[in-house]
């Protein structure tokens, strides 16, 4: 896919279709006012409209912007001047090319997708290709506004944990380029159901996703649910296409590589500079910022990852320390060792009716309690749906009550959370546990 943005289309009157999801024309209301969502095409948002967002903001809703765990942007405090919200997106090249097609924009690549050092396959081509199919496919715009597609070049810079409802990872075999796909899963789980060559992807994706609407109720919003009835090999078997199953594909496991996403980050030519709003809000400050750095040191693009946080991109090396210092001072993370970096919560009690407590205020408050160099990261969630990440973090504190959670640890063999720690901590007492190092918290 180009650094390029979408073509844009003119301003349509259109009914959205009943979601809780946000989307660009369907705001849903929370405590702190309305959410709308903007999703952009591979992560990237350009320096100028990274400014006309942060003037959206402004005007039109209270000025906070977050970062999501899909690599997307939301405005949240929005007030009642919709129309005037979403003509101002718009005219910033923020929609979609088809009107009815926004919600079904959720294909989620690495930050350095073209760029990374280590990739096998510069996806963006075939994602600009499956972009297009899923925005001027009518019959593509009956998936679910959370239905999601990973394209998975081989970056060393990759997330590999968020389950999608389908998969695609590049490989090479026998000096050729594959791609691996997986169901109702993701790349770092193992679950190779085949591949195909890489010039028959778009196909590929075509095909899961005809069968999966020819196949699921309406209750059946997700992959996962529609393979709890329909056994997996069914499913594959019932795609018409010439699928490679062989020892070599079924055995392949996506490699695991460093995933260096804050501060310096090397490139194929170049450094690019990752930056993280805390616990992934940004002011229309710190967005202007990234894009002055953006324009005057890189190639005026920001890049949104999947961590809730930013890539400046083709960032001359000469002025890495003075960018650093520039956003450091708006209040940008730029350094994976500040505990922050490694906390994440959900907007809380203010802005969720569901949640138990103040959850963002207890992030910040429980970073200060915890040394550099936490070893895992930390996920507070204010109820049980733990809506700020996609999978599960190594550490949970679930509010069961204003200023009081419960500590999980991840364990594979345990569904949700993983295992309870302890109950009932004050963040003190959760900031003296989350302090240990990590064989004490496993003991």
């Amino acid at each position: 896919m180009p650094d390029t943005p979408l073509k844009q289309a003119h301003t349509p009157e259109v009914s959205p279709r009943p979601s809780a999801c946000p989307g660009l024309w369907r705001i849903v209301d929370a405590r702190d006012g309305g959410i709308c969502r903007v999703k952009l095409a591979g992560g990237l948002l350009l320096a100028d409209q990274a400014d006309a967002l942060a003037a959206a903001a402004e005007r039109f809703a209270s000025g906070v912007i977050e970062a999501t765990n899909r690599a997307n942007l939301q405005i949240r405090g929005v007030g009642s001047d919709h129309r005037g919200l979403i003509d101002s997106l718009l005219a910033a090249g923020l929609g979609p090319r088809e009107a009815a097609g926004d919600d079904v924009r959720n294909l989620m690549l690495s930050p350095l997708a073209g760029h990374d050092p280590t990739m096998l396959l510069d996806v963006r081509p075939l994602a600009g290709q499956i972009l297009d199919m899923l925005q001027s496919t009518p019959r593509f715009h009956q998936l679910s506004a959370k239905f999601a597609v990973q394209l998975d070049g081989g970056e060393g810079l990759a997330m590999l944990d968020h389950p999608h409802d389908l998969w695609l990872a590049a490989l090479r075999l026998e000096q050729r380029t594959w791609l691996a796909f997986g169901l109702a899963g993701c790349p770092g789980d193992g679950r190779v159901l085949g591949a195909l060559p890489v010039e028959q992807g778009l196909g590929l994706v075509q095909a899961v996703l005809q069968r999966f609407l020819d196949l699921a109720s309406p209750e059946q919003s997700r992959m996962r649910h529609l393979l709890e009835s329909c056994p997996v090999e069914q499913f594959v078997a019932g795609l018409g296409l010439d699928i490679r199953r062989d020892a070599a594909v079924l055995g392949w496991r996506r490699p695991a590589r460093n995933c260096t996403w804050l501060g310096r980050v090397p490139q194929q030519q170049g450094l690019a500079l990752g930056v993280a709003p805390p616990l992934g809000r940004l002011t229309p400050a710190m967005l202007r910022g990234a894009a002055s750095i953006a324009r005057q040191l890189g190639d005026a693009s920001l890049r949104l990852s999947p961590w809730q946080s930013l890539l400046l991109t083709n960032i001359d090396p000469l002025g890495l320390e003075q960018a650093q210092a520039q956003l450091s001072a708006l209040g940008l993370l730029c350094h994976p060792a500040e505990p922050l970096a490694r906390i994440t919560a959900c907007s809380g009690a203010s802005g969720c009716a569901k949640a138990q407590g103040e959850t963002k205020a207890d992030g910040m408050a429980l970073s200060a309690l915890l040394g550099p160099g936490l070893p895992g990261s930390v996920h507070l969630s204010g109820c049980p749906r733990s809506c700020a990440v996609a999978h599960v973090a190594p550490a949970t504190l679930l509010a069961r009550s204003p200023g009081r959670y419960d500590l999980y640890l991840r364990d594979a063999r345990l569904p949700g959370f993983g295992a309870l720690r302890a109950a009932d901590l004050t963040l003190n007492e959760a900031g003296a546990m989350l302090d240990l190092p990590t064989e004490h918290l496993d003991d």
